[in-house]
């Protein structure tokens, strides 16, 4: 979280407030979400349907871990993949926005002057300005990602780090629908109230981060895993009966 504290006077003489911000380019909050919820929703789903199988209670045990171990390699493979794509994209891009500096500085020179122009600043500051940044050829490059590209250079998010929270998370997720089995309570019904818990706890401290009402994150995140569990379950009761 960026933060800076305190207060001092401005420039009118009024009290300057600092406040903070929450981080939102970290690359950590969409996979830690995404990851506990899909681990919550699958492997609760995936459990409801063999159980819906009316098969042994070793055999749902064996189908949530495997669904646990599977799933969370698979998320965090993907997010690392997909990640690392698009850093490795957001790169290409700058380095070409790089190029074209050096290549043509005084064209890049008035593009800058002419974004800031749309954006409602007279022409002669939007020069002053662009002059003024094109000056430091560190900084005039960053500029324009930001400005064109709209890209941080310097907040790119980690491939790692989105690959060890998707990891994490669903691990989390998953495991909570096959716990009571885990430990000996062959129910399915004590396996799903701890998931639709755990999915409306999930939606709860999601809100905070998204300043969603608490009740209705929570809510949303539960009906659909609900949903989803009713459907596979409903399935495995048709297909578990045809087989048997």
């Amino acid at each position: 979280m960026a933060e800076v504290s305190g207060a001092r006077d401005g420039d009118d003489g009024s009290m300057e407030v600092h406040h903070s911000h929450r981080d939102v380019t970290g690359g950590w909050l969409r996979p830690a979400v995404f990851g506990v919820m899909d681990g919550l929703v699958s492997n609760f789903a995936l459990i409801a349907g063999v159980a819906g199988g009316n098969v042994a209670q070793h055999t749902v045990v064996l189908t949530g871990l495997a669904g646990l171990v599977a799933g969370a390699i698979s998320m965090a493979t993907g997010e690392y993949t997909s990640v690392a794509s698009q850093s490795e994209l957001a790169r290409a891009e700058i380095q070409v926005e790089r190029e074209e500096i050096e290549a043509r500085p005084r064209a890049e020179l008035n593009e800058l002057a002419m974004m800031y122009e749309k954006r409602g600043v007279d022409s002669e500051t939007a020069r002053r300005v662009a002059e003024q940044l094109s000056s430091d050829p560190e900084q005039v490059w960053r500029v324009h990602a930001r400005e064109e590209l709209g890209i941080d250079p310097d907040d790119l998010p980690s491939p790692w780090t989105a690959a060890f929270s998707s990891l994490g998370s669903f691990t989390v997720g998953a495991l909570i629908p096959v716990l009571p089995y885990l430990l000996g309570l062959n129910s399915l019904l004590v396996a799903a109230i701890c998931a639709a818990t755990g999915l409306f706890t999930a939606g709860v401290i999601t809100s905070r981060f998204t300043s969603r009402k608490w009740w209705y994150s929570g809510l949303r995140q539960m009906l659909l895993g609900v949903f989803a569990a009713v459907v596979t379950f409903g399935v495995g009761k048709i297909i578990g009966t045809s087989v048997s």
